[in-house]
């Protein structure tokens, strides 16, 4: 039979000589080591709360997730934030199951412990066998956020899928999408309407049947978040490519608030080219419009090529005079050397500006 968490969390706890605390993914109690009433430090507010109210808070919640735990491989070590009632630091180790957290153990840190210390090594690999228990108690989500974790990153890709469809049975028939949240690190939450989800550096991969992923893209898009949408595949080997066009779409929907918080890959229009280039430096030529003391220049820039090179359009748009506006992109053309009566200078003007926000957004 194996340990259940409870010895595991003691076995962490005798091994390192600190009281050991196992949270799920979403912050809830799963078990805590005993500690010596005498020694308050291991009880201040945070502590005390999770294992009184079975949950952190959500101001601890945002503090720890600020050092990467969602992302990260091995110990994390988080200074205290006496704001949020962390009076005391924390090492925390992810446990991990196929590159997907499930959960979290946290120690009480007070700094004697190095992170290259040979008994946290153990208890990363002890983390790692709560991961292992998670995920299996998730049940065939769990498996399957992992199968979709391995399809989207590894090279492996055609096995991946194949054991994908066969754990999906009849839910993998039919057309399928990806849905991307990006900035995401909160692991992967219970989510009605996916088949499948999975955290991915920063972002949330959601595999879902196209009837359902408007729902999904809902539920998790919010004010930081953005999301997006890929196009329709017919089979999981290709979802690779579905995922690529939902996090362009994401990256999108921030750089450009009138598609957001929600796109659609084959509603982005231009972004569909700018979102699969490699980042690159802003043209020569383009660059001087693109300082920020230019912003007003660069956005009637912006506007006026949206806009088709109407002025009347334009100064509407900017709630500006005609002459205003002319005054502006004469500017605009002293600057850039560009000639706006020229299509092609149009083009590679509006393309700068337009890659210029995906910069700006990451």
């Amino acid at each position: 039979m194996e340990p259940d968490y409870q010895e595991l969390i003691d076995e962490v706890s005798a091994r390192l000589g600190t009281p050991a605390t196992l949270e799920g993914r979403d912050f809830a109690l799963i078990a805590f080591g005993a500690h010596d009433s005498a020694d308050d430090r291991v009880m201040d507010p945070v502590r005390t709360r999770s294992i009184l109210h079975r949950r952190s808070s959500v101001e601890v919640r945002a503090w720890f997730e600020r050092f990467g735990i969602a992302r990260a491989r091995g110990p994390v070590r988080i200074p205290p934030d006496p704001a949020a009632g962390v009076r005391t630091g924390r090492i925390c180790l992810p446990a991990r199951h196929h590159g997907v957290v499930y959960g979290y153990i946290w120690l009480v840190d007070d700094g004697a412990l190095e992170l290259t210390d040979p008994r946290l090594a153990d208890a990363q690999a002890t983390a790692e066998r709560i991961g292992s228990l998670l995920a299996r108690s998730a049940g065939l989500g769990g498996r399957l956020g992992a199968l979709l974790h391995t399809l989207l990153t590894s090279p492996q890709r055609e096995a991946a899928a194949g054991e994908l469809t066969e754990a999906l049975g009849a839910a993998g028939t039919g057309p399928l999408t990806m849905v991307a949240a990006l900035p995401w690190s909160d692991g992967a939450p219970a989510l009605p309407g996916a088949l499948a989800l999975c955290p991915l550096e920063g972002t949330l991969a959601a595999l879902v049947r196209p009837a359902s992923a408007r729902a999904v893209a809902g539920r998790l898009s919010g004010p930081e978040t953005a999301v997006g949408i890929g196009a329709d595949r017919a089979v999981a080997a290709e979802l690779p490519a579905a995922w690529r066009e939902a996090l362009g779409a994401a990256r999108a929907a921030r750089a450009e608030p009138a598609l957001g918080p929600i796109a659609s890959w084959n509603a982005i229009g231009p972004y569909r080219l700018l979102t699969t280039l490699p980042p690159a430096a802003p043209d020569p030529a383009v660059a001087p419009l693109l300082a920020p003391a230019h912003r007003e220049l660069a956005r009637t820039a912006e506007i006026f090529l949206d806009q088709a090179g109407s002025p009347a359009r334009t100064a509407t748009a900017l709630g500006i005079h005609r002459q205003t506006l002319y005054y502006r992109l004469t500017r605009v053309e002293a600057l850039t050397g560009l000639d706006l009566a020229d299509g092609e200078h149009r083009l590679l003007l509006h393309l700068a500006l337009k890659a210029a926000r995906l910069r700006d957004t990451g």
